[in-house]
């Protein structure tokens, strides 16, 4: 294959690659059709290529496969170099499970949907009709079982619709069909007792919903010079902010090589920012609810999950779409079209003087870029959104909405572990942890992390009226050291700093994390959930560069005993000082449903920020101008203009 010329080598794969890579491999290890693609993406080139690059020269291409032979049960992972037109390593991965293919989800449900044994299942429920049954695969964990270990397991949960658009989750049943994936067979189906299924409908389309509120007045966003930001390939500029823009089929929207541009400089903040795993652990020990411990991103793969957003209201604005291709499992190529939105949003004051001597008013306007994906996990949908700001703050959030997922309750029952949203029907308590990993560059490689506690300070003659407090930084050497919780006492946050480069004032130039909501898992240390997931015992975790360790659980979480990734890096107790580091935040969000989250949740937030801290010698938002005039409208300005 002749040489594939890129502009930069962080440029996703094209669909020309991924086609080239399929056929490759399929080629040269003569593949079959028990050979699965599980996931196709870029193989990064090292750090040091890309930070060399100068645009004279093109880099090598390389395609990062992973594949499952259904037959042996066998994962293999695979580098195909794109110039070359050969595979140029292929390894047998054993003893695990890759994550969960799209394709699994369909076939699974189908092969429920039209096994005799199901059927009979349903019929004792009084259920005649199966193609009314939602199967939503769910992954089975590991709980010590020889099964656990050794099939490819799904343990699907299933709902019954009255029609086609029925919203299921309103009835839930008490029956999970074990299925072998590798296989696709039933291995067996687990019955519970219900006295009944619920039968209020919940539904809530705007077809059903019943009369729709009036008296909404439109609200028109324009951009009648276009945007502020200019695009080449995946690479974006806005407002001194420089970036890349990636996505693959497990971590999906993925941020790279973020500067900003400093009286003619461009200074490095983040070499790469993407989520690196998450789980939803729920909180009920019941039959069917106490194994469900889902990792949306290393079991199901948030980005192969992604929404193609070309048809909703996702985006307002001028917006610039961004498309991801990838596979489906036979390697065929497969688009989500618009996977990822960016465009420009007012957000509010940024900054505002008045001087009350003479009269004048200051008020600057703030607008922040957004670059946004949405996945649909079974019943529930994640917004992942990486904003940035024009005072040189950077944010990441989650939005979480969706639908609750459900179970039943005999008539009178409550549920000491849920809420009940409807008759008969609860929704579990449960939690969301999130982990994001940051590549982080502060103005060069060699960064340090610092953890800050706010202290009061000792009474005494230095303290006359008991009032001081000061802010206490601590340097984290080690990667032990830096295994750290939040601590609302001491309003504790961490500094990731360059030590080497100083601003006018003589402080080290640095960025801070600014947590927002959080909390602590309730697992036990002994739980599969806690030995599987150890990234959510600390909510910060820095470790040193290693191009290997990119995912907080481990590369392959599904159906994993536990006890990878970040516990297990970290014991080593590298040194993490004036080096090479990551960052690893891990946020959590606790739910305990409320009646007013059904039937379709409204969207809970949870994010931190990145705030430069000395990065700057002062606010770099000072120069921005003042907006227009005839942006600003009052009620007593008639509807055809703002003109003062």
């Amino acid at each position: 294959m002749a040489e594939t010329i890129v502009k930069h080598p962080l440029e996703p794969l094209s669909k020309e690659e991924i086609q080239a890579a399929v056929s490759i491999v399929k080629v040269q290890k003569q593949l079959g059709a028990y050979d699965r693609f599980v996931s196709i993406e870029l193989k990064e080139p090292k750090k040091e290529k890309v930070q060399s690059f100068d645009g004279t020269q093109s880099i090598p291409r390389e395609a990062f496969i992973i594949l499952l032979n259904n037959r042996a049960g066998a994962c293999y992972e695979a580098v195909v170099s794109l110039n070359e037109g050969k595979v140029t390593s292929w390894e047998l991965i054993p003893g695990v499970q890759p994550m969960i293919m799209l394709d699994e989800h369909i076939e699974c449900e189908k092969i429920v949907q039209e096994s005799p044994e199901f059927h009979e299942a349903l019929k004792r429920l009084g259920i005649e009709d199966p193609g009314l049954v939602m199967v939503d695969l769910w992954s089975a964990g590991n709980f010590g079982t020889e099964e656990d270990s050794t099939v490819r397991l799904a343990r699907p949960l299933c709902f019954l619709r009255s029609d086609a658009k029925d919203n299921g989750y309103a009835r839930p049943l008490p029956l999970v069909p074990i299925v072998d994936l590798n296989k696709m067979e039933i291995l067996r189906v687990e019955e519970y007792q219900y006295t009944r299924i619920p039968a209020e409908a919940s539904n809530y389309t705007p077809d059903r919903v019943g009369p729709l509120r009036t008296g909404i007045k439109p609200v028109e966003i324009t951009q009648p010079e276009g945007p502020s930001f200019t695009v080449n390939g995946h690479e974006v500029e806005w407002q001194n902010w420089s970036f890349r823009i990636g996505f693959n089929p497990r971590e999906g929207l993925t941020i790279h090589n973020v500067s900003y541009e400093d009286q003619g400089r461009k200074r490095p903040v983040m070499y790469r920012g993407a989520l690196s795993e998450m789980v939803v652990p729920y909180g009920d020990p019941g039959a069917i609810q106490n194994r469900k411990n889902a990792f949306d991103s290393g079991e199901y793969g948030i980005g192969q999950l992604a929404n193609s957003l070309e048809l909703g209201c996702d985006c307002v604005g001028y917006i610039k779409y961004f498309d991801a291709p990838m596979t489906n499992s036979k390697g065929e190529l497969v688009t989500i079209k618009n996977a990822i939105c960016m465009h420009e949003e007012d957000f509010g004051i940024l900054w505002k003087h008045t001087d009350w001597r003479s009269n004048d008013v200051e008020v600057r306007r703030s607008r922040r870029l957004v670059v946004s994906s949405i996945s649909t996990v079974a019943n529930y949908e994640y917004g992942f959104f990486w904003y940035f700001y024009q005072d040189g703050n950077i944010q990441f959030e989650v939005k979480l909405t969706g639908i609750l997922s459900t179970a039943g309750l005999h008539p009178g029952e409550t549920s000491k572990y849920g809420t009940m949203v409807g008759p008969d029907l609860y929704a579990p308590n449960h939690q969301h942890f999130f982990n994001v990993r940051m590549d982080m560059q502060i103005d060069g490689n060699e960064n340090s992390v610092y953890e800050v506690n706010v202290l009061a300070e000792e009474l005494g003659g230095d303290n006359p009226r008991e009032n001081a407090f000061y802010a206490k930084s601590t340097l984290l050497e080690t990667e032990l050291q830096a295994r750290r919780k939040l601590k609302l006492e001491t309003a504790r946050y961490w500094k990731i700093v360059n030590d080497n480069v100083k601003n006018s004032l003589g402080q080290s130039v640095g960025y801070k994390l600014v947590s927002g909501e959080n909390c602590f898992p309730f697992a036990s240390e002994q739980s599969s959930l806690l030995k599987r997931a150890g990234f959510i015992k600390q909510h910060l975790w820095v470790t040193p560069y290693n191009e290997k360790e990119m995912y907080a659980s481990g590369n392959y979480p599904n159906q994993n005993i536990g006890g990878e990734g970040l516990e297990a890096w970290t014991a080593q107790d590298r040194p993490v000082s004036n080096t090479d580091i990551v960052v690893w935040y891990t946020m959590g969000h606790t739910h305990v449903p409320r009646p007013e989250d059904w039937p379709v949740m409204p969207a809970a937030y949870i994010g931190f920020m990145l705030k430069p801290v000395s990065f700057f010698d002062r606010s770099p938002a000072i120069n921005l101008p003042p907006s227009p005039k005839k942006n600003y409208c009052s009620s007593s300005v008639k509807a055809n203009g703002c003109q003062s």
